[in-house]
């Protein structure tokens, strides 16, 4: 029993702490995810790391809470998707809180908009630091169909301005039938 708890006081703390000081949006927080559950936890490999957050971006909602939702729900069932739903949304749910009490006060304040546009430069840094990783993993596979799934999904998505849930299904069932393929041969 104490052993749960410890998982679940840790999913919670963890969870908690990684929205709290994430300030950007999903894909923010997904190498900040990566570095705890697979690097520092140990407790899923990069690979499933990667799958889960592909799912958590695939279904409604924001990113970040659906892939704590499937981290929790890998580590505990429903319960541990439950506890690392509450460590991801109460942060931003009491920021939110407290910022709009005071939103009136310091809205147009000079020192308020230099810091956000701080901020934004800082969050274009750890998303681009997100795809060249992601990148780096794809290139390591040495799939061919992946690569052209990657260089696809990005000419569609970026030049040709093809909206987004198209890209992943389409990229989806290529990689799908991919493995299924790879799998029939006996090469994953």
């Amino acid at each position: 029993m104490e052993r749960s708890l410890s998982l679940y006081w840790t999913l919670l703390k963890s969870t908690f702490v990684l929205s709290a000081f994430t300030i950007g949006g999903g894909y923010v927080i997904v190498p900040l995810m990566q570095k705890k559950f697979v690097e520092d936890l140990k407790w899923i490999d990069t690979e499933e790391m990667l799958d889960l957050v592909a799912l958590g971006q695939s279904m409604p909602g924001a990113l970040a809470v659906n892939t704590s939702i499937l981290v929790g729900y890998r580590m505990a069932g429903v319960s541990g998707a439950l506890t690392t739903v509450l460590g991801t949304v109460s942060p931003p749910l009491i920021i939110i809180t407290v910022i709009s009490y005071f939103y009136m006060s310091f809205r147009d304040n000079p020192i308020v908009d230099a810091l956000m546009l701080g901020m934004q430069i800082g969050v274009v840094a750890v998303i681009l630091n997100v795809v060249v990783t992601m990148v780096k993993d794809v290139l390591k596979t040495k799939d061919i169909v992946n690569l052209l799934i990657l260089i696809g999904a990005f000419v569609a998505g970026f030049i040709f301005e093809v909206n987004v849930i198209l890209v992943i299904l389409v990229a989806g069932i290529i990689g799908y039938i991919n493995n299924m393929q790879k799998l029939k041969k006996g090469g994953v």
